[in-house]
Parts: structure tokens; C-alpha cells; sequence
């Protein structure tokens, strides 16, 4: 039988909602996106307002139900799937006490200081600090952009506002708090923290790693499944959203967790790489493992009972982004009719990237020489730099715009490859790869991956709705529409497979090794620019 799911993919610009049809297969009916502010601040601070996250939501709910013709009484459920490692602070009221601080968020430099590098140390951190974090999560919170250091910052820098802070809550468990009126988290957000015990038999927060980091555990919200229904909408929030009182809410989860559910890498071994706005490696496990020296964890999941080996690029897909606005933009007049699209961007915005791509897909695997590093906005892994930016590296009097926008292509992926290799020092992956995301669209990314990883690559439909898919899937099993997690592998088929060209292959193993070196090779000019 046939049920009616909404699910929320709640991005770092912006929302889109996607009813599913769930029966034998999962088949998207409607989608709508609205978006909202990014704040960035001169001190490192990248800030959200999360009502806007709230209004979005709610006007794309209404354009779904409105566009689909399906009527709100018959939607089953809805859930979610959200970008991650936010803090969100709110009141008793579930209301906030100050803009929400972004994953991006790099300001707490002395609070990270203080925290965890500071005293004996081991790998630059506080040695007991370090081997209790490991033993009871599994992880550590090392960067200056983890949630903990954000917290620490507001009680050092906003007393009066920290003294209104009730509840500690991630982006999707915000909204579920807005729809339900209940204070949540899904496991995979409190993992994210890092005051989460993963060991047997605790799966709970941790008073002793909130002892060490100075956290209130009073702050922290109940933990539940991906998978639980953590209560129904309430009249107030169902006539805002245009949906029917009592709809089952469901917590869903993070998107480092859901998307690959999405992919359809469920099962041990299986990788999937993600380029959105940011990006990833991920690989199935069944037993934590940590790499500090490389800042790869084993994070929770939404599939019970396994672990996602993660590694980071805070920007891939925003890096096209910045190579559309300051680079292709200018000439794009020329090439389409000799319209000035300049003048109507919104007319040709769908086109841009496939018009870029199109123009670059002659360059030859190596972009004659020109690389890019994806660092816009620092990194976290195989190394945690918040300084360090991208270049374009090697560029000569005959260098011209399509080498520089195929480099930043390679660049993503040099990375990308990075990361793998890292991954591959400490688990075993299985040779197929699923790419997802915005990247997964254009098939000259695809077909550049599979070179430069000498790897097999598959897409699946809709690439850049995997996230709310696994957020439909965990509604989908709630409802005992789906049987777990697991079982929804067989609704995730792939559509493209990609083989790599040898040739190419091997230009890109010969200069592997130059990419790699363009860090360390700059570190220090990176910190006297930046710092």
C-alpha cells in the first residue's frame, strides 16, 4: 500500500522539500526550495537565523501540497535530514536566544586553546582529554569548528545570553522542536557533538566528557532513533506549515548520515562520495576506528549497529560556485546567442553549470599543468587548517579560463583522493563508488572522479535529493513501511556507471604527489596571510 511522506532537506543556503511516494519503489511527486541567509562575520563567525530555516519550510510545504494535488490528510509522516554540527540555543519555549552558529563557524580559537590543547599532550592535544574522548565516543573534539568549542565561546562571550540557554539542539532537531514542541536529538546529532557514549550498553550522553569540555548537562536534549516518531505536529505549527494536525514528525538525521542511506551504501564496505556545497568520503563499518593524525572519526549512523568512516572537505561544490560568479559569468553572453545574461542571471541559473562544464570538457586530464586547491574556507581533512585558502597553482601566459575551471574540477577530486587514500590506511572499501550530490549531475565530474581515483563510479536518479530521501526512507521505516534501514537498499538503484580511462589515470597518479605538496608547501604562508 502507498503512503505520502514529506521530507526536509535543510542545506546550508537553503530548504527544499520533497513529498515521496513510498510503495514498491520511492518515487519523488513534488519539490519546492526556498532559501535564506548565511551569515559570515570578520571574526571567523558564520551565522543562521533559525526562523528563517522555519519560514522556509513552511512555504514549501505549502507549494508542494499545493503543486502535487495530494491532500494534507493524506500525508503519513514527515522527517528530516539536515546539515550538521550547528548550535542552535533556545529557551524553554523552544525559542532561540541568538542566531544559530554554522558548522562553518570557526571563531573559538581560545576556547579550543584552552579545551583540548592545553596541559600533556599527545598529537598536539591534551593527552587525558584525548584518551578519555576516544575511549568513551570514539572521537575527540579537535577542531575549532566543533559544536562544543561554539558552546564555550557564547558562555564567554554572551553571559546574559548563555543564562537563557535551556536546551543545546542541532538544525533538524530545532525544527523538530517547532513542529512537535518536544527537545530532541536524533543519535547521529548527539554524536555529533562529541559528549556522546558509543560504547555497548550506554548510548547516551556522557557526564564525564561534559565534566572535561565544561558543559552543562543539564543543556542537553533526550536522544532518540533516526527512525522514532518523536511526536506529532501541533495545531500552531500544522496551520503554518499547511499540514494536517497530529501528522506524525519523525527525527530523521544528519546529512553525513542520511545521504548515504540515500546512495544506497548501507552495507559494510560501501563508499559513497558526496559533492554538494561541501563534500566527503564515507565508508560503512562495523567498528569504530579514529585517524587523528589524518581527522577521520567513525560517526553514528541512521543504520543501526554501524558506523560511517568520514572524512571532510568543507567546500567542493561551493568552489563551482565561486568559479561560475568570478570567472564564467563575464563571458557567458558571448556564448549564449550574445544574450547579456548579467542583466537576468535567473534565466540562465539552472544552465551555468552545465554551460561551464560544457565549455571545459576539451582540457585534458592535468588542465595543462594548472592546479586548484578547494580550500575556500579552510579544512579539516587529511588536515585541520582554518587557514589555510584555495590558488590556482602553475598558471602561465597561456593559460585561459577553460584550464582554470577544469583545475578547479581536478582540484575537488585531487582532494577527494586524498581523502580515500587516508580512509584506506585503516579500513578495507569495496571497489564500486557511489557519487552523489550536485556533482553527480554533470557526467564530465562522474567520468573525472572515476580517472582520478582509478575507480568504478555510479550515480542514481536524482543525485541531489539523496539526503531527503534517506530522511523518507526513516519516516518509511517508522511507519513500518520499510522493514530497516538496511532493507531500503533495493529501492536505490543506479542509473550511470563510469570506468576509468588508464591514461588519464596515470597523469593524475604522476601529479597526485605535486597537490599534495602545495600545502605544506604553504602552510606557513597561509597562517602569516590569514591569522
Amino acid at each position: 500500500m502507498s503512503i505520502y511522506v514529506i521530507a526536509y532537506d535543510v542545506g546550508t543556503t537553503g530548504v527544499k522539500t520533497c513529498l515521496f511516494e513510498i510503495s514498491d519503489k520511492i518515487t519523488l511527486i513534488e519539490s519546492a526550495m526556498s532559501g535564506y541567509d548565511l551569515y559570515v562575520l570578520d571574526n571567523g563567525g558564520v551565522e543562521q537565523e533559525p526562523e528563517q530555516w522555519w519560514k522556509a519550510m513552511c512555504k514549501t510545504t505549502k507549494m508542494v501540497i499545493n503543486n502535487s494535488g495530494i491532500r494534507k490528510e493524506a500525508i503519513s509522516g514527515i522527517s528530516f535530514c539536515a546539515q550538521m554540527q550547528a548550535l542552535v540555543m533556545v529557551d524553554e519555549k523552544g525559542d532561540p536566544i541568538r542566531r544559530a552558529m554554522s558548522y562553518m563557524d570557526n571563531r573559538a580559537h581560545k576556547e579550543t586553546e584552552k579545551g583540548i590543547m592545553s596541559g600533556f599532550r599527545l598529537s598536539g592535544l591534551n593527552a587525558y582529554k584525548l584518551l578519555r574522548s576516544i575511549l568513551i565516543s570514539g572521537a575527540v573534539s579537535a577542531s575549532v569548528k566543533d559544536p562544543v568549542w561554539k558552546y564555550k565561546w557564547v558562555e564567554n562571550n554572551e553571559p546574559e545570553v548563555f543564562s537563557r540557554l535551556y536546551k543545546w539542539l542541532d538544525v533538524k532537531d530545532f525544527l523538530v522542536c517547532k513542529a512537535t514542541g518536544r527537545f530532541t536529538m536524533s543519535e547521529d546529532s548527539a554524536f555529533a557533538t562529541l559528549l556522546y557514549d558509543t560504547r555497548k550498553n550506554k548510548k547516551q550522553f556522557s557526564r564525564e566528557l561534559c565534566e572535561l569540555m565544561g558543559v552543562d548537562f543539564r543543556h542537553l536534549p533526550d536522544i532518540c532513533k533516526s527512525t522514532d516518531q518523536v511526536g506529532i505536529l501541533t495545531d500552531k505549527s500544522a496551520e503554518e506549515l499547511g499540514l494536517a494536525p497530529k501528522t506524525p514528525v519523525f527525527s530523521g538525521g544528519g546529512d553525513a548520515s542520511l545521504i548515504g542511506v540515500g546512495s544506497g551504501a548501507v552495507e559494510e564496505g560501501e563508499t559513497h562520495i558526496y559533492m554538494g556545497t561541501s563534500g566527503w568520503v564515507s565508508v560503512v563499518v562495523k567498528e569504530q576506528k579514529l585517524d587523528i593524525n589524518n581527522m577521520i572519526a567513525s560517526i553514528v549512523g541512521a543504520n543501526p549497529g554501524f558506523f560511517n568512516y568520514f572524512a571532510e572537505l568543507e567546500t567542493a561544490g561551493k568552489c563551482l560556485e565561486w568559479v561560475k560568479d568570478h570567472l564564467a559569468l563575464d563571458e557567458i553572453g558571448v556564448f549564449l546567442d550574445g544574450k547579456k545574461v548579467w542583466e537576468d542571471p535567473e534565466s540562465i541559473y539552472k544552465s551555468m553549470y552545465d554551460f561551464m562544464l560544457d565549455r571545459v570538457k576539451d582540457v585534458p586530464a592535468g588542465s595543462n599543468g594548472v592546479m586548484f586547491t578547494p580550500w575556500l574556507h579552510g579544512n579539516r581533512c587529511p588536515f585541520e587548517d582554518h587557514y589555510a585558502r584555495g590558488m590556482f597553482f602553475n598558471i602561465g601566459l597561456e593559460t585561459g579560463k577553460t584550464e582554470m575551471i577544469h583545475s578547479v574540477v581536478e582540484g575537488i577530486c585531487y582532494h577527494l583522493k586524498w581523502q580515500l587514500e587516508a580512509i584506506e590506511k585503516k579500513v578495507k572499501t569495496k571497489p564500486l563508488i557511489r557519487l552523489v550530490g550536485g556533482g553527480a549531475l554533470a557526467p564530465l565530474t562522474c567520468q573525472l572522479l572515476s580517472d582520478m581515483l582509478g575507480r568504478e563510479i555510479e550515480s542514481v536518479d536524482n543525485p541531489q535529493d539523496v539526503g531527503a530521501v534517506g530522511a523518507a526512507i526513516t519516516a518509511a521505516v517508522g511507519l513500518n513501511s520499510i522493514e530497516s534501514i538496511a532493507a531500503s537498499k533495493k529501492f536505490i538503484r543506479p542509473n550511470r556507471k563510469y570506468k576509468p580511462k588508464r591514461s588519464n589515470t596515470e597523469i593524475y597518479n604522476r601529479l597526485f604527489p605535486v597537490f599534495k605538496s602545495l600545502y605544506m608547501n604553504n602552510k606557513k604562508a597561509f597562517h602569516t596571510l590569514n591569522k
